[in-house]
């Protein structure tokens, strides 16, 4: 019963699945998600004891069966967004302008290889929404404001995002909300930044407060936390290779079978 409640689990979560746009679509990952899930469902033997996996198999079936043109168009818009983020060289992390070979990419080239994808890009409007979405955003913003977008070739060490400049600032507030316990950060920025300490003044300090707790309640308290984490464990084995972890999770839910099938033999009437 555990194990069926992480495929529950599974199933919540893939049909439940958020979105970290631009690159991650929840929709798309969380449909990948149950086509690995009906692909491990699939693998079950039929006996009285996996009826119930059974009748889950055949509700994700129905769910991927009837998603699947959606998904597909979903894909293919995913798929022309990872090209456009190809043709800026986005993230920069990605790309590298030490081959020269290749040389220096330039705005005139970026604006270029765009337009061409831009006039390459025709969905059907009306049977593909998803793409057609894309189709009338990628339009507009780049005839809005793609010019703004080139200079970061031209101009050396101009970066194409403030994400890292952005993502310091929060870590700072984060670090005073903390220190301080104020929600708002105003009146903290005269103060500016301290460190968070151990109350240990020394290692062996340290360790003596450390050898304070007995071994066999530590190793209590650590199977307690392996078991509150494992439903979080499973779900990220899920996001990784939905496959594998569903397979997993089957092969657990047949291996429990067989140890109680045995105990039921090896038992006395």
């Amino acid at each position: 019963m555990e194990i069926e409640t992480h495929l529950r689990m599974a199933i919540r979560d893939a049909v439940n699945r958020s979105s970290r746009k631009p690159f991650h679509w929840g929709g798309w990952a969380g449909y990948q998600q149950l086509e690995g899930i009906a692909q491990a469902l699939h693998t079950i033997s039929p006996e009285p004891e996996t009826a119930y996996l059974q009748r889950l198999a055949l509700q994700v079936d129905r769910v991927v069966e009837k998603n699947r043109p959606l998904a597909h168009d979903v894909a293919g818009a995913h798929h022309w967004l990872r090209r456009m983020a190809d043709c800026l060289r986005y993230p920069p992390s990605s790309f590298s302008d030490s081959d020269p070979l290749k040389g220096r990419v330039t705005s005139d080239q970026v604006r270029r290889e765009m337009e061409e994808m831009l006039h390459e890009f025709r969905p059907d409007l009306k049977r593909q929404p998803a793409q057609a979405a894309l189709y009338h955003a990628w339009h507009r913003l780049w005839n809005t404001c793609g010019a703004d977008l080139l200079p970061c070739y031209d101009i050396v060490g101009l970066p194409p995002d403030n994400l890292k400049l952005e993502a310091l600032f929060e870590q700072l507030r984060c670090h005073q909300r903390r220190i301080s316990g104020r929600k708002s950060t105003r009146p903290l920025r005269d103060f500016g930044q301290s460190q968070v300490l151990w109350d240990a003044q020394s290692e062996a300090e340290l360790l003596q407060q450390i050898q304070q707790v007995s071994q066999a309640d530590y190793h209590a308290q650590r199977r307690r936390l392996a078991q509150s984490e494992e439903p979080r464990q499973n779900l990220y084995r899920l996001h990784r290779d939905p496959v594998k972890a569903a397979q997993r999770l089957v092969a657990q839910h047949a291996a429990r079978r067989a140890e109680l099938a045995r105990r039921a033999t090896a038992s006395p009437p």
